[in-house]
């Protein structure tokens, strides 16, 4: 199957940090199709050949293991061209068209369209290439997070995505739904009789989703203070993970039938009310401090930071899933910038047994899907480590690592994603009326907060974020993973 890939913003951070490494990484593996061309579209004036050397003096920059040689990079070049366009001028659309028709050999099989600029320029992009006459049945498009800054301006890019591409042509990308400890939530809950049975308020404690990055803002400031962490990754990101947590068994394996369940999810959350904003939801703002034994900024002492800015980056909030399944079983989301480690995982804690007939205190099961900075499974038990009727039980795990337990098959999340754009599968994708759930569910904490006027609450650099966010699990008699 011949393909070619057209990145719009191809010398933008997201299309050199990460699009062109995964780009690499499929080309290297073997599992690009044969046949294709990749073409990186931008404003700067550039030729095939000094993009290419664009792209190689930054891959210096990407860790050593996933780094080309020149043999390899020589080779991957040659899938590489470049074309100057203005986004803004109608006309210089048709310049992609003309590309796409000169292909030697004919048309290529499927064309995929990699929006990887601003999502202000969405709506823009999209209508000029309805109007080129871009989005014919083997065009499909790519959509990067965030989708609007709030329900109106999500719906709006829809409306226009919708009114040049059909659904099926809309790939909304989460790079979380592409790791694999995501992808295997769904083999371990549904390919096994094990965890199924157990899935439900009766064996359930509560749940806890955490999504930790020990960096600041860095060079972001402005887009951030923009932005901040219930937009940048708890409607996205932490939404979609916990939708993969509570969905009901799909019918069968296939796009719609999954994020129909999902969907379902998202309408059944718990909403939130201005009282319940106070109540559930914990704001903050890192100053400085110290991660890993070195001394970092303050949130305010990072490049273009506005002085006044009462930007979050860091949110933990209560909320329920309204169903049989989950009823009253409490789902705690946490986030945060230059926090104490880098560390993203699922913690699923079991009930405690009804009734111990073992001394001490028995911690109860819970089941630990890692995201990053490792993809696997840890799941924790209770053993005896001798033969006396009286001594206490020990915690033991049992441990799957994913990087080890499947090394040859190993592929990251943007390679796997962008596979899977390039073949149609739409299982790992955004449909865009959960999009726009999410969103509608989002904004009344970003309403209340726009009337409070009391901001986020401060934390030290190296911390788990304020104080108040233990206590609000505190509160269920509960404690976060780490406290635990």
């Amino acid at each position: 199957m011949s393909f070619d890939l057209v990145i719009i913003g191809g010398t933008g951070d997201l299309a050199w940090r990460k699009l062109m490494p995964a780009l690499f990484q499929a080309f290297r593996h073997g599992k690009l199709p044969e046949g294709g061309r990749i073409l990186a579209v931008s404003r700067q004036d550039l030729s095939d050949a000094g993009y290419r050397g664009w792209v190689k003096e930054r891959f210096q920059e990407v860790e050593g293991a996933k780094r080309p040689s020149d043999d390899e990079f020589a080779r991957f070049a040659g899938l590489l061209h470049y074309l100057r366009l203005d986004l803004s001028r109608p006309a210089d659309y048709a310049q992609i068209r003309s590309w796409l028709a000169a292909r030697p050999g004919g048309a290529a099989d499927v064309v995929v369209m990699y929006l990887a600029t601003s999502p202000d320029l969405f709506p823009t992009v999209c209508a000029q290439l309805g109007a080129a006459g871009l989005n014919s049945d083997n065009i499909r498009v790519v959509l990067e997070k965030p989708l609007g800054r709030d329900l109106a301006s999500a719906q709006e890019i829809n409306r226009v995505v919708r009114s040049v591409f059909r659904e099926e042509q809309a790939f909304r990308i989460d790079h979380y739904l592409g790791k694999p400890s995501v992808q295997n939530l769904m083999a371990l809950r549904f390919g096994n009789a094990l965890f199924e049975p157990l899935w439900r308020r009766e064996s359930i404690a509560n749940i806890q989703i955490t999504l930790a990055e020990s960096i600041g803002v860095g060079t972001r400031g402005d887009f951030y203070s923009r932005t901040g962490a219930l937009r940048d990754m708890i409607q996205n990101h932490a939404l979609q993970l916990l939708t993969m947590v509570a969905m009901e068994p799909p019918s069968r394996n296939d796009a719609d039938a999954i994020r129909d369940e999902k969907l379902k999810v998202l309408r059944s959350l718990k909403p939130f009310s201005e009282d319940s904003v106070v109540r559930d939801v914990v704001r903050g703002q890192y100053r400085a401090g110290s991660v890993e034994g070195s001394r970092v900024a303050g949130y305010f002492e990072e490049d273009e930071v506005p002085a006044e800015s009462r930007t979050e980056t860091f949110v933990a909030l209560r909320t329920e899933v309204r169903n049989w399944r989950w009823a009253s079983v409490p789902f705690y989301l946490r986030t945060g910038k230059r926090l104490a480690a880098r560390d993203a995982q699922i913690v699923v804690n079991f009930r405690p047994t009804p009734h111990s007939i073992f001394p001490g205190v028995n911690q109860p099961n819970k089941l630990v899907i890692k995201l990053q900075p490792e993809d696997g499974l840890e799941l924790h038990l209770l053993a005896a480590k001798g033969t006396g009727q009286s001594e206490a039980l020990s915690s033991v795990s049992l441990d799957l690592d994913f990087d080890k337990a499947f090394a040859e098959n190993r592929v990251g999340a943007y390679e796997r994603l962008l596979l899977d754009v390039i073949a149609g599968r739409l299982n790992l994708f955004v449909r865009s009326d959960e999009q726009e759930e999410a969103w509608r569910w989002v904004e009344p904490i970003l309403d209340a907060w726009q009337a409070d006027d009391t901001g986020p609450r401060p934390y030290m650099a190296g911390t788990w974020g304020p104080a108040a966010a233990s206590a609000l699990v505190a509160r269920d008699g509960c404690a976060w993973s780490e406290e635990q």
